[in-house]
């Protein structure tokens, strides 16, 4: 009989698990698609010369900050401010620094009291051991009390220098004249020692910084003449190769190539990104698979986007990129030239979705 019940209660149990599953099916099969946009992949494959993205900054620009600690009394320029070098930036409170300077100037004060009078005592007994009238030993102590007073007067002048340096510090200037392009800080603000509080360039002299992949650095030379397009504005400009960097330890595997603008009349800005052209031949004869950034989901440090699957439904897939170009993204790897990836969605994608393509 115990047996009996055992097997009725197994085979009820599947029974439930069976109809839980039926109807669990039945709900996915019956969820309604969502709604989304798709575009085929993009190949840029028509020029066969080198272009690489890069980014605008200005050739002498400045982050400004203090070796010191302490309340920001006020902040004397705004943004967009042009300031000439030598002009005060930022005050910070140094009445610590002032305490500190009075009694550096009480120490000078007491050295070269106790300095006078030991070259008083040291030139009477000078005159005294030359008439056999002081004893050697007299004169020794003589010489040694002079010499230290002499050493702690010129300790008390260093520590003087020391503390006027630091008032350098308490009052941020401008190293060069040129215009304020952000400003960290606020009266009342504390200051940190290294933190940026004031950041500054010369406007009119512009630089790229552009990332040239390990294939193809080879053939980048120093004085050579590219075109920069950039995107923001559709122009043009010319400019010329100034150095490459011969490592690419710290910048994974791109290495850095700095490119002089020519002047312009342009209204180019720091930070804008740009196309740098290079005249030379790609030796990497793969097309270029391109991507907008819209379209990429990220999840930590993983990148990708969402496929069609041959179930329609959504399926995300996991990316390599490479360089920026404007709005579009290069695909390294995970992504082929004939697929299409989904754009847009009216809903939640995850793996799985059932998805309308419009």
């Amino acid at each position: 009989m115990k047996k009996t019940y055992t097997i009725l209660t197994f085979s009820l149990a599947l029974l439930l698990a069976s109809c839980g599953s039926e109807d669990n099916k039945n709900v996915a099969d019956n969820s309604p698609a969502i709604p989304v946009k798709t575009s085929q992949v993009e190949a840029n494959s028509n020029s066969p010369f080198l272009a690489v993205s890069g980014k605008i900054q200005a050739t002498n620009s400045a982050d400004l900050s203090t070796r010191m600690m302490g309340y920001v009394n006020k902040v004397h320029v705004n943004v967009g401010d042009n300031v000439q070098k030598g002009q005060l930036l930022v005050s910070i409170n140094n009445a610590d620094l002032q305490a500190k300077r009075a009694q550096v100037n009480a120490g000078i004060s007491e050295a070269t009291a106790a300095y006078n009078n030991a070259e008083k005592d040291y030139n009477r007994f000078k005159n005294l051991f030359a008439e056999n009238s002081a004893s050697q030993k007299e004169m020794d102590d003589m010489t040694a009390n002079f010499e230290m007073a002499k050493a702690r007067l010129e300790s008390a002048k260093e520590m003087k220098n020391e503390v006027n340096a630091q008032f350098m510090y308490s009052n941020i200037t401008a190293p060069f004249s040129g215009t304020i392009t952000s400003k960290n800080v606020e009266a009342g603000n504390m200051a940190n020692p290294g933190i940026p509080l004031i950041s500054m360039e010369t406007p009119g002299h512009f630089e790229v910084m552009a990332m040239v992949p390990e294939s193809e650095i080879s053939g980048i030379k120093k004085g050579t003449t590219v075109d920069v397009l950039v995107k923001s504005i559709n122009q043009t400009i010319k400019g010329k190769v100034k150095e490459v960097s011969t490592s690419a330890k710290n910048t994974g595997g791109q290495y850095l190539v700095k490119i002089d603008l020519d002047k312009t009349d342009a209204n180019i800005l720091s930070g804008m990104f740009t196309t740098v052209q290079f005249p030379i031949e790609r030796k990497a004869k793969s097309a270029l698979v391109l991507v907008p950034t819209e379209a990429i989901v990220t999840k930590g440090q993983l990148s990708g986007v969402y496929t069609v699957s041959q179930s329609n439904t959504a399926m995300l897939r996991w990316l390599r990129l490479g360089r920026t170009f404007g709005d579009q993204v290069e695909v390294l790897s995970g992504l082929n030239a004939d697929e299409a990836y989904i754009v847009s969605s009216e809903g939640k994608l995850y793996n799985g979705v059932k998805i309308l393509i419009q």
